[in-house]
């Protein structure tokens, strides 16, 4: 059977010998016959082409196959568009989007960017709306043609994006008359979301060769993994955000990088005071000035039951600092975020071809990344931290992390700070790097930077219960491989316990001898004293522990969620009263007993992975299979971080994030050397054999070699094809 692109290509043949130009189907066809897809044991692709640009449509094209639903829905949020697919439920999240999102300018800024950057972008959508030709029984739900300005709409590769910060209650509150008054600030999830990154210099390597640890906490089956090479340089393996055209963190031949979110305050919002201009149009105070609100109308197409499509208009405001997002206390509340797609896109994926610490750093120049901090390791043996790059100039007198008075112009950014003036740490004498969402104070030890130094804007998280746990690990003298850095990041610690269970056992060692508690809750308190806070599968005193503190810290948080929550946590259970910690333990011997008909419950028998079906919100099924995972939450101090809990209908805790992609890099001087795995699976297609093939090996910790060379994906490739060949695997 003829591949569609091979009775293209017969066609395009025909039609040069005739003289008439190509059809669009038929240039796709021959531009896919020049890219290889290789597929290995995993149905992970390494994809070639003769330039980058070939290459980005493989990648496209290889993505689309995986899991196309997640490629199209990236899209769709990142264009402010899924009220076409989702209906009314989407309209908030699309607004906010369109805040900043403008067709007309993100295709008047493909027209002006850099003319390599376009082929890429070309190639991008070229590999999109190829896969789309090639494969008829896919039925895009809204976006059936891909067009190259797009891909500046989604281009930098984080978990949430800088606008997501803004709270969709309050947007709907200021521009839904008929919506009750409901005024909130944004907030983050109640549960960690973060990352891990270690880089190992030479001094600590037993080798001699620089190592890295590439560790994210995302929502599961966030990004797939690919390889991705050209005749033009280009060489990446690692983990990209579903649809975009660059590897988001991994490693090429001769470097390597880790993304962690940071706590950098980049982010800010401002109060401004209504006033009226001249001829009685709405303005606000800045100085001694009153300035006019700039006022746009905003479209947004909704799907409704019956699939019509329906429109509203909103006029959307805004002011010198950003689009209007709120009211609150009588003020117009306005956000001011990064806005600069073109570099942005330019800086996630130049950085993939950086061959050394200089080269990386040089691309950092362009100033377009909000909201990573960087652990970097290469061949030469550099290792660094660097802090985002994208830190606007500010007033340090002002506290930005709340609501600034917007008509003071002293609060007005300054320009972007320099790179070096930033809080970065290359090649420590420490021998180490490392970040795991916490401040940068410590990165390579404890002292090795001096907040003082710096302003209080660079960072607002402060540490967490993995900044003890990396330290414990890294500090002093050992040397690693990269087998024992694997190791590292699966160490079974929780050091977070021992910050919090002192206070209850000495609540209970408190109580008087007639106190009844003294028996009921005996057993439970032995088993938490003898326990030395390590994760297993089989620990009770870990099922006990955990929900003990989840409940602890759900009662002394409520609704707060400040930006250095871990410190606050951890502090208001320490400072809860002893009645208050036996309490919340009898609570939770009693929650367990209900769920479970015991509360004496193996870790592993509760905690577990499952994944049904492709849905990107999945629903979980305690009668049907299901994995066992030994490492709970990261907020108690494990690197390694399952994020998990109960859901209506289940009595068992299923994970949602925690742990994706994971990787350990050997840099060597004949190139790189790595092992990973990835959660479940890179496809989407339950039918796949890839859809839970690397659960095991996940669960377990138990990271596989990478082939990488051109020799080592030869002999580990299933099938090789064109992009619309026939497949003989899925």
């Amino acid at each position: 059977m003829k591949s569609l692109h091979g009775l293209l290509l017969g066609a395009l043949a025909s039609s040069a010998a005739s003289h008439a130009p190509p059809t669009e189907l038929q240039r796709l066809a021959q531009r896919a016959s020049t890219i290889a897809i290789a597929r290995d044991q995993w149905g992970i692709a390494h994809i070639r082409g003769h330039s980058d640009a070939d290459a980005v449509f493989g990648m496209a094209y290889a993505q689309a196959e995986d899991d196309f639903n997640r490629v199209e829905t990236n899209y769709l949020t990142s264009l402010g568009r899924l009220s076409e697919a989702d209906g009314e439920r989407a309209l908030w999240k699309d607004l906010r989007q369109r805040l900043w999102i403008d067709e007309r300018q993100l295709k008047a800024q493909y027209r002006s960017s850099p003319v390599w950057l376009r082929s890429l972008m070309d190639g991008w959508a070229d590999g999109l709306n190829f896969y789309l030709a090639s494969h008829s029984a896919v039925h895009p739900r809204v976006l059936t043609r891909f067009e190259p300005w797009m891909a500046l709409s989604f281009s930098e590769g984080s978990i949430g994006g800088d606008i997501e910060y803004v709270d969709e209650d309050g947007l709907r509150a200021l521009y839904d008359h008929a919506a009750p008054l409901k005024l909130a600030s944004a907030k983050p999830s109640g549960e960690p979301q973060g990352s891990n990154g270690i880089a190992i210099g030479p001094s600590r390597s037993t080798t001699g060769n620089a190592l890295l640890l590439i560790n994210p906490h995302t929502s599961f089956f966030f990004r797939d993994v690919v390889q991705v090479t050209s005749d033009e340089g280009l060489n990446v393996y690692g983990a990209v955000t579903w649809g975009q055209l660059f590897v988001y963190q991994g490693f090429n031949t001769k470097a390597g990088w880790m993304h962690t979110t940071s706590g950098l305050d980049n982010r800010d919002e401002y109060a401004e005071t209504s006033a009226t201009m001249a001829g009685g149009a709405p303005g606000y105070r800045f100085g001694n000035e009153v300035r006019p609100l700039t006022i746009k109308p905003v479209t947004i197409r909704i799907r409704s039951a019956d699939g019509r499509m329906t429109e509203l208009t909103f006029n959307v405001i805004s002011s010198i600092h950003g689009p209007i997002v709120r009211s609150e206390g009588g003020k117009l509340i306005a956000f001011s975020i990064m806005n600069d797609p073109v570099h942005a896109l330019q800086q996630s994926f130049l950085r993939t071809k950086a061959g050394n610490l200089a080269e990386f750093r040089k691309v950092s120049d362009l100033r377009a990344n909000s909201s990573n901090n960087t652990l970097f390791a290469d061949s030469s043996g550099n290792i660094a931290y660097l802090h985002p790059q994208f830190v606007p100039i500010r007033d340090d007198h002002f506290d930005y992390r709340g609501v600034i008075d917007g008509s003071d112009p002293r609060t007005l950014w300054r320009g972007l700070t320099a790179t070096d003036a930033l809080p970065n740490i290359l090649n420590p004498k420490a021998g180490f790097v490392f970040n795991s969402n916490d401040a940068p104070w410590s990165a390579a030890g404890k002292g090795a930077m001096d907040p003082a130094k710096f302003p209080k804007y660079l960072d607002q998280y402060g540490p967490n219960a993995r900044t003890d746990h990396q330290l414990r690990l890294l500090e002093g003298t050992g040397k690693f491989t990269a087998h024992s850095l694997n190791a590292a990041a699966y160490d079974r610690d929780n050091p977070g316990f021992d910050r919090i269970l002192p206070g209850l056992l000495a609540a209970y060692d408190g109580l008087g001898p007639a106190d009844p508690r003294r028996t009921s809750l005996s057993e439970p308190i032995a088993l938490l004293r003898a326990w030395d806070h390590r994760w297993s599968a089989d620990s009770e005193a870990l099922t006990l522990g955990v929900h003990w503190a989840e409940a602890m810290w759900d009662d002394v948080m409520g609704k707060d969620s400040p930006t250095n929550a871990n410190e606050i946590g951890y502090s208001r259970i320490i400072a809860a009263s002893p009645e208050r910690k036996l309490a919340t333990l009898e609570h939770s011997i009693a929650k367990l007993t209900g769920l479970y008909g015991k509360w004496r419950v193996a870790w592993g028998d509760i905690n577990r992975f499952q994944r049904n079906d492709g849905a990107i919100v999945q629903t979980f099924d305690d009668h049907k299979s299901s994995l066992a995972v030994p490492f709970p939450s990261a907020r108690w101090g494990s690197l390694a971080a399952f994020e998990a809990s109960t859901y209506p209908g289940t009595a068992k805790r299923y994970g949602t994030r925690g742990n994706s992609f994971i990787a350990v890099i050997e840099f060597t001087p004949q190139g790189a050397h790595a092992f990973a795995v990835t959660a479940g699976g890179v496809n989407g297609d339950p039918a796949s054999a890839h859809f839970l093939d690397q659960a095991q090996d996940y669960a377990a910790g138990q990271l596989n070699p990478v082939p990488f060379t051109d020799a080592e994906v030869a002999r580990a490739a299933v099938e090789t094809y064109h992009p619309g060949d026939p497949r003989r695997t899925r």
